[in-house]
């Protein structure tokens, strides 16, 4: 099953395609819910029931059940439970609420009753986390975005940021392949720097978590992702905090945005509870490349040759007898993409323990997930353990403690650059008429690639990270307005990986090779608030203060051996050859934090915020770096002149300007002058220069602009979300390039200068809301524009420098030949001459497209109708670019021969004089299918994807109750069921590397898979 294609579709088009996707259901607002229905009055008046989460099934203690008309009121207990004994008469109406749910209207017939309440999403009165606070929504003034951890979880990939994607306004999210568990490329409101880190910051219930991998083993390019440790199941909610007002209070460590990360936990006075979620399923490729088949290669190869000025007579492919490797119609053709992919099997298992007393609350839940990849012999395995535990010590003390385990075993493969143990180059990439054997049956590489069987037979590459995430705290309540808070965070990873290449694979010629390396990171992070709030009359103010500690050490220690006796022997004691390697590594953070906030009335919001870092990375001249942020929101709804607006439920503006910082991805002793050691000399210890000093590194910092403005309209049906954003970034870290002479290569500087702006527009509605159905929908779309606004000397990036980095352009731009047309006279490709001196060099090339959509997004539909609910999730780019360097290789035309397959496109070739045609013919004389870089293989990379559609089945209370259960849902899920793109390659979101500078080139890449998964909810 082939993905869709609409090759036609112009992007005017395409964008009213995507806005009918949405439109069309906000027409189902102007279509009335039906009224419940009415029965018969009976004459008894005894009333019980229990009131639960509607997704968790857990009860609501305190929750307040009211008959309508009447002041009967009843709270609900510790279980949830009510009862009524009136002398009313059914049927009657009972009003029941909830802090933070919706209220509900229920029609009372006497008996027993279950109501569910749902929480209020997306709604101005939900509650998210601020920095180091929780306030409602509707006091915010920050862009936050919050998530809720149900809606994503099942997306079968190995890490949760993965999940996020579509689902949050301005964070633009890249899978970059369809291998589990490895790193993918997330940005919040653009890049803001060259060489330091441009992720956002994580942080795991108050700890800030480790995001960089620590492979040190090669798989052409990519890079596992130390966030696919943690278990989705795990977790409540995600808040992604973007502007500066929302992130001012983590300062240099808020510039790339912040991910908060809530787990669940227990609610006091909460009945047991046991979750089990089991689900299986199975993956497979929607769409690979098409290749030339065996004849039609042999066919190209020929004509290269004459075309190039050979004889006829001496072409490769003729026959035997005249010295020829045979006719093209006698060439077979060897699949060995067949035999590399496979449909990969899915497994999770989660299962919870949720409960608590008066005075404690618990969470202890165990999770296991293994997904084979598409590519065989991937695979990705993470065990999971998670214990969270709080008690109250009295009314004034709360202690408690969060703890993550996690294992994530994978077998791995290179699967993207490199021809030395590239499964997915050798067998996209070595032509179709080799024979994987010789003439002598033995199997061999071809083209300078292993021999495929070989390696799905003896690949050996492997690694295995522990993981710890952990943090204690304990919180006093000095009085009802005065608070403070102490807590010891810790971040353990343990890296153990190691690869064994034996003597049949090039690597491992001629006699083996085997590495081994284990990595650790450890951070340790300490944490002090006080915080103060007081209601005065019509005025409310809020003051917290704060410091934070934190170390982060790094570790690697790595052995080679070269030359083993045979492949039985793979532990490098054995090798005849051994080295060794060893790093340490260590930064310090100090920092001071304040925030001020003001309300009057819940009408007028202000608030101030400044923090002072001091990292161990910068010189004396400069390690403290200051970073404050203020804010205001304006709400009218609760003005005069709008309070009696019926359509209006509310409307808020709101500004914000601040400072953040920036450090990450720079070396902890960036600033140092450094020497090292083992330089030896005639077998005498040395030591050598190893990097210039320079004293007067700063601080890379962004300040950002941000207005925006909540509206909910309709009692809440219609909610809108907008906001405009500008992002300047100065003092950009940079390693700049030295002359040989000084005796060094690079040194890191502040030499660069970038901005980014945009806007995010978020729409929320309820289209239709009956007894029985709902109906629901949210689009979120954005748009961001990047710009190196300084750049003393342009840098270069990717495979043949096909990135470049220039003054004036966005980052990430393709530095290319703009290729013009072919000519239909002469099949040659036609090439842009950009000096005029008649000849096609390297002083042609030019930035030509980049790698970032005009607009990107995504388009949730959620509807329920009894038991029954079902889920559609698109995800969306448009007007970004992605260089096919996989049809760079593939449309040689038969230039490089037996060295690289040739793609089936290269068939429709230009064969004859007035032939309108895209591929040229093959002639190496002129480079027409070999320009290296030619704009022809940079296409257009938007996409609209149905990345999840959920089904499922809820049985009906009375079946439960019967059996004892809480609640039992069956699901099917499926997900990148299909995808609309004019993208000729796999994947639209393919790329080759994970470093975030060599985006956007797709080369030997496998694609996202396309899944179904089969399972259940479980809860007692």
């Amino acid at each position: 099953m082939q993905s869709f294609r609409i090759t036609k579709l112009t992007p005017k088009g395409r964008v009213l395609f995507l806005l009918y996707l949405f439109f069309i259901p906000l027409l189902a607002l102007l279509v009335p819910g039906k009224g419940q229905a009415q029965t018969k009055p009976l004459i008894n008046s005894t009333l019980s029931g229990r009131i639960m989460d509607a997704r968790t099934r857990t009860p609501l203690p305190g929750a307040r059940v009211h008959i309508k008309g009447t002041t009967h009121e009843v709270s609900a207990d510790s279980d949830g439970k009510f009862s009524f004994v009136t002398g009313q008469k059914f049927p009657y109406t009972l009003i029941v609420s909830f802090v933070g749910y919706g209220t509900r209207e229920v029609i009372a017939n006497g008996g027993y009753i279950d109501v569910e309440l749902k929480e209020l999403q997306n709604e101005l009165n939900d509650v998210v986390v601020v920095g180091y606070v929780t306030q409602q929504r509707k006091n915010n003034i920050g862009s936050i975005t919050k998530v809720d951890g149900a809606a994503t979880k099942d997306i079968p990939v190995g890490s949760f940021d993965a999940q996020l994607q579509g689902k949050v306004a301005g964070v633009q999210i890249s899978s970059n392949t369809g291998v589990p568990g490895e790193a993918i490329n997330i940005r919040v409101r653009g890049a803001t720097s060259i060489n330091a880190e441009n992720g956002p910051l994580y942080v795991l219930d108050g700890v800030f978590i480790n995001s960089s991998s620590l492979q040190t083993l090669s798989t052409g390019g990519k890079a596992t992702s130390p966030i696919a440790d943690i278990n989705p199941a795990d977790i409540e909610s995600v808040e992604v905090l973007k502007d500066a007002d929302a992130t001012a209070l983590y300062g240099s460590r808020g510039a790339n945005g912040v991910i908060l990360i809530t787990t669940k936990r227990g609610k006091f006075n909460q009945k047991p509870r046991i979750a089990l979620n089991s689900s299986v399923g199975w993956a497979k490729a929607a769409k690979l490349w098409d290749l030339a088949t065996g004849p039609e290669h042999a066919t190209l190869v020929n004509e290269n040759w004459v075309n190039t000025g050979n004889p006829f007579a001496t072409r490769p492919f003729r026959p035997v007898s005249e010295g020829g490797r045979g006719l093209p119609e006698e060439q077979q053709t060897y699949d060995r993409l067949d035999q590399v992919f496979q449909t990969a099997g899915l497994q999770n298992y989660d299962l919870s323990l949720t409960g608590g007393s008066a005075g404690t609350k618990y969470y202890i839940a165990g999770g296991y997930n293994k997904q084979e990849s598409i590519l065989k012999p991937i695979t990705f395995n993470r065990a999971s353990f998670k214990v969270n535990l709080d008690q109250k010590i009295n009314d004034q003390v709360q202690i408690g403690v969060s703890n993550t385990f996690g294992r994530a075993f994978r077998n791995q493969a290179r699967a993207g650059d490199g021809p030395a143990g590239g499964l997915l180059q050798a067998a996209l990439h070595t032509p179709t008429y080799l024979s994987p054997v010789n003439e002598q049956g033995v199997p061999v590489g071809r083209a300078g690639f292993d021999n495929v069987d070989l390696l799905l037979k003896y690949y050996d590459v492997h690694s295995t990270s522990l993981r710890y995430i952990g943090n204690l705290y304990a919180e006093i309540k000095f009085s009802p307005n005065l608070s403070f808070r102490s807590s010891v965070g810790a971040d353990y990873n343990n890296y153990d990986e190691s690869e064994y290449w034996n003597t049949f694979l090039i690597s491992g010629s001629p006699n083996g090779l085997a590495t081994s390396t284990i990595s650790q990171s450890t951070s340790l992070i300490n944490e002090q608030t006080l915080t103060y709030r007081k209601t005065l009359g019509k005025h409310g103010i809020g003051v917290l203060v704060g410091n934070t500690l934190q170390s982060d050490v790094s570790t690697f220690t790595g052995g080679t051996g070269r030359g083993f006796a045979n492949n039985s022997f793979k532990q490098i004691s054995s090798a005849s050859t051994t080295t060794s390697s060893q790093g340490w590594s260590k930064n310090t953070l100090a920092s001071f934090f304040s925030k001020a906030d003001y309300n009057y009335e819940g009408k007028y919001i202000l608030d101030f915020i400044i923090r002072a870092d001091g990292s161990s990375r910068f010189g004396d001249n400069n390690r403290w770096g200051y970073f404050p942020s203020a804010g205001a929101a304006w709400r009218l709804k609760k003005e005069d002149f709008l309070k009696d607006v019926a359509f209006i439920s509310d409307f808020k503006i709101r500004a914000s300007y601040g400072i953040t910082g920036n450090q990450n991805g720079i070396g902890d002793f960036a600033t140092l002058g450094l020497w090292s050691g083992g330089s030896s000399y005639q077998d005498n210890p040395g030591i050598a220069p190893q990097q210039l000093a320079n004293p007067d590194l700063q601080w890379e910092r962004t300040k950002q602009f941000n207005i925006g403005t909540d509206l909910s309209l309709f009692n809440d049906r219609l909610a809108l979300e907008f906001n405009y954003y500008k992002k300047y970034t100065d003092n950009g870290l940079l390693s700049l390039s030295l002359p040989a002479t000084t005796g060094f290569g690079t040194y890191i500087s502040n030499a660069a200068e970038i901005s980014n702006k945009g806007f995010e527009l978020n729409i929320s509605s309820t289209n239709l809301k009956t007894t029985d159905f709902s109906w629901t929908t949210s689009l979120n779309v954005a748009r961001n524009v990047n710009k190196i606004e300084k750049l003393a000397t342009p840098l270069k990036y990717g495979s043949r420098d096909l990135i470049l980095l220039q003054e004036g352009s966005p980052l990430y731009s393709f530095w290319l030949y703009k290729e013009l047309y072919v000519d239909p006279e002469t099949g040659n490709s036609v090439y842009e001459d950009v000096n005029g001196d008649n000849q096609i060099t390297a002083a042609d090339r030019q930035i030509y497209g980049n790698i970032w959509p005009k607009y990107f997004g995504g388009l949730t539909n959620n509807f329920t109708y009894k038991g029954f609910d079902a889920s559609v999730f698109f995800s969306f780019s448009y007007g970004n670019k992605i260089y096919n360097h996989n049809r760079f290789f593939g449309e040689g035309g038969g230039a490089r021969d037996a060295a690289r397959v040739i793609f089936a496109s290269n068939v429709d070739r230009w064969t004859s004089v007035g032939q309108v045609t895209n591929t040229p013919r093959p002639d190496g004389i002129n480079n027409n299918n070999y320009k290296d870089g030619g704009s022809r293989w940079l296409e257009d990379g938007s996409f609209l994807r149905l990345k999840a559609l959920t089904l499922g089945y809820s049985l009906p209370k009375y079946v439960l109750q019967k059996v004892k259960i809480d609640g039992l849902r069956f699901f099917v899920m499926g997900s990148n069921l299909f995808t609309v793109t004019n993208y000729t390659g796999a994947d639209p979101e393919s790329s080759v590397s994970s470093d975030q500078n060599g985006q956007g080139i797709d080369l030997g890449t496998p694609p996202q898979p396309r899944s179904i998964q089969v399972g259940i909810n479980l809860t007692l």
